[in-house]
């Protein structure tokens, strides 16, 4: 019952639990740290994801929801390991951005192995309001 209660909370929250899906094994995906931020004129996701190329990474945006998916593959699989804290294998990191974006505004930068995602948010437009005259009805 706890499971089920902690499976539930991360539904609400937009975590996939790890192993399973409806009661049944699932594929694994990791989520690597992700942080996000804004500046006046841009939302920034920046996510820690070291070890890839140029095609192990995917970015989309849908509406407002960011995802960054891909795989980290292990550059040493057939070998016994002493230790293992890196994770490798595929991922998945979803961002819900509460800002309004710019359609054709947004940048996505590999380096140093953080990706930085950078979404230009839309500028507020004043819409003009008409008042029409009205006439008014004078018979003398």
């Amino acid at each position: 019952m706890r499971e089920l209660k902690a499976m539930e909370v991360m539904y609400v929250y937009g975590e996939t639990y790890p192993n399973m899906r409806w009661g049944m094994p699932n594929e694994t995906f990791w989520r690597p740290p992700t942080d996000v931020y804004e500046t006046d004129e841009s939302a920034v996701v920046i996510v820690e994801i070291a070890g890839l190329a140029e095609g192990d990474y995917d970015v989309s945006l849908v509406g407002r929801l960011l995802v960054i998916s891909g795989e980290r593959r292990d550059p040493a699989e057939k070998l016994a390991y002493q230790q293992m804290e890196i994770r490798y294998g595929r991922f998945r990191t979803q961002v819900h951005l509460p800002w309004a974006l710019d359609a054709g505004g947004q940048t996505a930068v590999y380096k140093d192995g953080l990706l930085k995602v950078t979404l230009r948010k839309a500028r507020t437009r004043r819409v003009p309001v008409a008042v029409p005259a009205v006439e008014s009805d004078t018979e003398s």
